[in-house]
């Protein structure tokens, strides 16, 4: 039973007062209409006088609370449903008698559904059915109660019966925690015995059936025998109950009440048949534990989780978190490391067959073997290898493991914004997961592997933390040793793992984890490089791909060098690598349908019809340059490169305009070139006034490509004192080097690149900064052949090499 207030103050919404409140002329209503609505209830039936609470949220039904709530009366016909129906039921789906009921008060909500405060009228039976559209309209026929005035012997038998259906009520309230005890008030207080059997049948604990048989009855001490037999049946239910918890309690005595819990738990899994396999796993655990070869730390707590699982019901959620928490603990290598290969003949045997040249990191590696063979509790160095896409970083990792004999792991961090990918959920969370280094470890098999941490200078952070601050603790050595996941929540050693990190770029990862970090360069591939490593690698990996392999498929190697310089533009190999696949599958093609029977050569005309218009079209050198031109050298992503510097003057005010998408640092470099040409006018002969009446206009080439960077202050100096002498600079000479106001010339990087790029493109003389001497040692004598390199300390030096003498 609900009241106004209650309804109102536990569902809360817009009130539409509908009427003066319940009992509202309910006695005095004696004619009732020759057809109602029909409100169809599932699991519910309703009783007369009563009021009861409704929640009406299906389109047919608001229509029919509707067209109710617009009538004078207010009335509609409730009745069960009986049975279960997918869509609107039906008039076959509902029983024939149901209750009359007047809608009491209705509150609207802001999700379009009703609730109702509905008062019950009078028990009818459904005649025939008007309407079934949109809602359901049906005869009804007031049932008439029969009993409740009779005969004096009739009169005794229905005083008792009220009696004892008030009595043994009253003692189910006050047994049961279900019923409120305000219901003992209300039938201490009910004289009509007809009201007296729907109240106490309202609150029974019955199914739709039971109930409806209730409703159904119109003789009343019919009806009170119906409800008095179901509440003889749940007080015996409720005896029966408390019999049971003060047996339990007897037999249990004083012992606390988790314990008792604990025997009420164990009793149900027995009647279950589930207490042995639980036994079974705990000592599977038990025995797990003992032979993982955990510290006495990581011991004691998985002792204590596996105590905790032994009392959880396996129903229970918290059952399946410590079992998983279990799982994770007994499978990590705890005490179980790979032997290490410390041959270093055959370590670099295996480096050499993978890769070709980075010669300085596989000299590290070997170097770690050897340290390793005279001290093998040696901690795993932090190893980071920078340099362009495409040069082998990720692969040579795999090599070092082979190398080593070690398990290969690999965690890639591009894009990694949480710091529970490095250090694990709390188990507080659903769904938590040890951090990424655990699961690789796992995985792994091993407390030793060789881990690649790919792409670390693409970590993110955001709101839920910063992964590269995460990482300080894994990647130092001094620290790592006792690293803690927040899943485990205990001290797992990563000492003995050899990580080494890739990036393509330094400038993103952060300095405090740089500085845990061995960075070792990988320069991009030079083009004689690139050749060897076609040859010896890519070529026969894509034919041993396409099946090509008794075709006797080959490549020239003029023809591969025009797939590096006319179809890829890379410092390292992997379009190289795709471009080769792709004739490959060319040459397949033929094979397989009969046009070619091998042996097949592609030559450098051959690679142009396979592959089509060529892709790139490196700058080359020229045989004749304006005054006003002058040739640079750049690094890029992708190597070298050589830039033509063009510079030209006209009548007008002293501005200066640079275009060609120069940065800053560039800009600067020329702003610096032209102070030091007007400082330096009377060695030049040039007159000062001249600076002040002609526009001076510096271009580089390739405007969508941006560029930047100091290198190109002799490049610019040269170009302007070239426009201003009329004196042109030699095309065959290229120069790189950072300028200054008092006419130094200071180093720049990338000399290695700038170097192999001006022989690509033809260039004889490379003027080069004096302190970049030690730069050229990393260069091959045989890739400086035809090269003449001129190292200078001033801006003068340099003009005296890059300007033509004066005819």
């Amino acid at each position: 039973m609900a009241d106004d207030e209650h309804i109102e103050e536990q569902l809360g919404g817009m009130e539409i007062e509908v009427g003066s409140g319940p009992d509202d002329d309910i006695e005095d209503l004696t004619e009732l209409p020759e057809a109602l609505p029909v409100l169809p209830l599932k699991n519910t039936v309703l009783f007369p006088y009563l009021l009861s609470p409704l929640l009406v949220n299906t389109p047919a039904s608001q229509r029919l609370i509707d067209d109710v709530l617009v009538r004078p009366d207010r009335l509609m016909v409730c009745t069960a449903v009986k049975r279960e129906v997918s869509g609107p039921p039906s008039a076959d789906d509902v029983y024939a008698v149901g209750t009359v009921l007047r809608i009491v008060k209705m509150l609207k909500f802001p999700d379009d559904s009703y609730r109702l405060l509905v008062q019950g009228v009078a028990r009818v039976e459904l005649g025939r059915f008007t309407e079934t559209d949109p809602f359901l309209r049906a005869e009804i026929f007031r049932i008439d109660e029969v009993g409740e005035v009779g005969e004096e012997e009739e009169s005794v038998e229905m005083t008792a019966l009220v009696r004892s259906v008030a009595q043994q009520f009253s003692t189910l309230v006050s047994e049961s925690s279900r019923l409120s005890d305000e219901l003992q008030v209300l039938v201490a207080n009910l004289d009509d015995p007809s009201k007296l059997a729907d109240l106490v049948a309202s609150n029974l604990d019955l199914d739709v059936a039971g109930k409806q048989q209730i409703l159904e009855a119109n003789h009343v001490g019919i009806r009170l025998r119906l409800v008095l037999d179901q509440l003889s049946k749940e007080t015996e239910a409720l005896q029966i109950e408390t019999e049971i918890k003060q047996k339990v309690q007897n037999e249990m005595g004083k012992t606390q009440r988790e314990y008792m819990l604990r025997q009420q738990l164990d009793a149900i899994r027995r009647e279950l048949g589930e207490s042995e396999d639980d036994e079974e796993e705990v000592e599977r655990l038990r025995n797990e534990i003992e032979t993982a070869g955990m510290p006495e730390e990581a011991h004691k707590q998985a002792t204590r989780e596996l105590e905790r699982f032994s009392q959880t019901p396996s129903a229970a959620a918290e059952h399946a978190v410590i079992r998983n928490y279990l799982e994770w603990m007994v499978a990590l290598p705890w005490n179980e490391s790979s032997e290490d290969v410390l041959d270093v003949t055959a370590a670099r045997e295996v480096l050499n067959a993978d890769h070709y040249g980075l010669d300085k990191i596989k000299d590290r590696i070997i170097e770690y073997i050897a340290v390793l063979s005279l001290k093998r509790d040696l901690k795993g160095p932090i190893l980071c290898f920078v340099g362009p896409p495409g040069t082998g970083k990720t692969s040579l990792g795999k090599s070092v493991a082979r190398a080593l004999g070690r398990k290969f792991v690999r965690i890639s961090l591009g894009g990694v914004r949480d710091e529970a990918e490095v250090r694990g959920h709390r188990r507080t969370y659903v769904g938590a997961l040890p951090g990424r280094f655990v699961q690789g470890l796992r995985k792994a098999g091993t407390r030793n592997p060789v881990i690649v941490l790919d792409e670390i200078d693409k970590v993110g952070a955001d709101g839920r933390g910063d992964p590269s601050s995460a990482l300080l603790e894994v990647l130092d050595p001094e620290q790592n040793f006792e690293f803690s996941d927040h899943y485990l929540e205990i001290p797992f050693d990563l000492s003995q793992v050899l990580f080494i990190a890739t990036a393509n770029v330094m400038d993103t990862v952060p300095p405090a984890l740089r500085d845990r970090m061995e960075v070792i360069e990988l320069p991009g591939y030079t083009l004689e490089e690139k050749v060897e490593i076609s040859k010896g690698f890519l070529i026969p990996r894509q034919i041993e791909r396409n099946g090509i392999g008794e075709a006797g498929f080959e490549l020239t190697d003029a023809a591969i060098r025009k797939i590096i310089e006319r179809y890829t533009r890379e410092a390292g190999v992997r379009n190289l690598e795709r471009e080769i696949g792709a004739i490959c599958r060319k040459v397949a093609r033929k094979v397989a349908e009969g046009e070619d029977e091998g042996p097949v050569l592609i030559d450098e005309e051959g690679v142009g019809e396979l592959l089509g218009p060529i892709k790139a079209e490196p700058e080359l050198a020229e045989d004749d340059i304006a005054p006003g031109v002058a040739v640079g050298l750049a690094w890029t992503p992708t190597g070298g490169d050589i830039l033509f510097i063009e510079s030209t003057q006209m009548m007008g005010r002293g501005e200066l305009k640079l275009t060609g998408s120069m940065g800053d640092v560039m800009r600067e470099s020329v702003e610096a070139a032209r102070s030091w040409l007007r400082s330096h006018a009377d060695r030049f002969e040039l007159d000062p006034e001249s600076f002040d009446t002609h526009d001076i206009h510096v271009h580089v080439p390739q405007g969508a490509v941006p560029k930047d960077g100091p290198s190109a202050g002799i490049g610019m100096v040269s170009s302007l004192a070239s426009l201003m002498t009329g004196r042109a600079t030699s095309p065959r000479v290229a120069m790189t080097g950072e300028i200054t106001l008092r006419g130094k010339v200071l180093p720049v990087g990338g000399i290695k690149e700038k170097v192999l790029a001006a022989k690509r493109a033809g260039i004889e003389r490379v003027v080069l900064p004096e302190r970049n001497r030690r730069d050229i040692e990393e260069i091959t004598d045989g890739l400086l052949e035809g090269l003449d390199l001129q190292f200078v300390g001033t801006i003068d030096e340099a003009l005296d090499h890059t300007l033509v003498e004066a005819s």
